[in-house]
């Protein structure tokens, strides 16, 4: 059996958690690889003086979203404990932009088959994918279905 490797992003939302449960249930087998991948916003500073105060705010941001992951990770041994005795989990943490070019680059880096991420409200792929009109379907004014009326015989003319 070929080994995939597998990453589901772990992000705050509700929408992640349930998209984890989804590829638990319908995408991982046992022997694949799965790794948790957090993106935190990346803190840009010019001055020198606040470079400290960055360095802690990164350090928080990357320690909150390990955290994080490793509630994810408890998502999978508390509901599918087979999955854990039989795969592989690991975690990376890394600091990236928002609209999902950190997100494609760790996913080749990875060597990803499949990457499952929970669409949300704010998720970055609606602001990878242009704005697509609906498909305009046309209908046609049907007749009402109670004003047709069905003659079992014909009628006689007299």
């Amino acid at each position: 059996m070929d080994v995939r490797k597998i990453v589901v992003l772990v992000e705050e939302e509700e929408a992640a958690r349930t998209a984890l449960k989804w590829a638990l249930q319908n995408l991982i087998r046992c022997g694949d690889l799965i790794t948790l991948l957090h993106i935190f916003p990346s803190s840009s500073s010019s001055s020198s003086s606040s470079t400290s105060k960055t360095k802690t705010k990164s350090r928080l941001l990357r320690l909150k979203g390990f955290q994080l992951a490793l509630s994810f990770k408890d998502i999978i041994c508390n509901n599918f404990p087979n999955v854990v005795s039989q795969t592989n989990i690991e975690i990376v943490v890394t600091e990236g932009d928002q609209e999902g070019a950190k997100i494609s680059a760790m996913v080749r880096e990875i060597g990803a088959s499949a990457l499952v991420v929970g669409l949300h409200d704010q998720s970055f792929l609606y602001n990878t994918v242009p704005d697509i009109s609906p498909p305009k379907i046309p209908y046609r004014i049907c007749p009402d279905p109670s004003a047709i009326i069905w003659r079992s015989r014909r009628s006689s003319r007299s």
